[in-house]
């Protein structure tokens, strides 16, 4: 017999909330291979191992919308999945640099008790800004698609 389980002891497993899983589910990612009598989700280890990739690909910085292209063969092929990657990599890259080299630059001025110029400041403050901005602008993204589907899941949750 093939060993099953299920949603809180695949949570539990993996470390993810079982609101998480069902999430998932919902949005067609990650699906049960089959459900109990009593209409409990299980999951078998072909499951485990598609949430396995989904997990990884999620490492990879990668949109939920991302994800399930490169899970269904779409649009990404490994080789562009690491190419993206390397290019988020060296642009976050480039602007901590750039952000690096203002502040040494600051600190020099400080350490020769030279009086520090407002350009100084604001050339600063601009370079953490749009170091800030790179960094929330990737997680907005990815964040704003998993609000839409969770507000999308809970308008369906009332409905029922």
């Amino acid at each position: 017999m093939k060993r099953t389980w299920k949603v809180g002891e695949l949570a539990k497993l993996t470390g993810l909330t079982v609101r998480t899983l069902r999430f998932y589910d919902n949005i067609g990612l990650f699906s049960p291979s089959a459900f109990s009598d009593s209409g409990h989700r299980l999951y078998d280890e072909r499951d485990i191992a598609r949430l396995h990739q989904i997990l990884a690909l999620k490492e990879l910085n990668l949109s939920l919308d991302e994800v399930r292209a490169v899970l269904s063969g779409g649009e990404y092929s490994p080789a562009d999945i690491v190419a993206q990657q390397m290019a988020r990599v060296k642009e976050t890259i480039r602007v901590q640099q750039k952000l690096l080299g203002e502040l040494e630059h600051v600190s020099s001025l400080m350490q020769a008790k030279e009086s520090l110029s407002v350009d100084d400041f604001t050339g600063l403050l601009q370079t953490m800004k749009r170091s800030h901005e790179k960094f929330f602008f990737e997680r907005k993204k990815s964040w704003e698609s998993s609000l839409d589907r969770l507000g999308e899941f809970l308008s369906d949750e009332q409905e029922e």
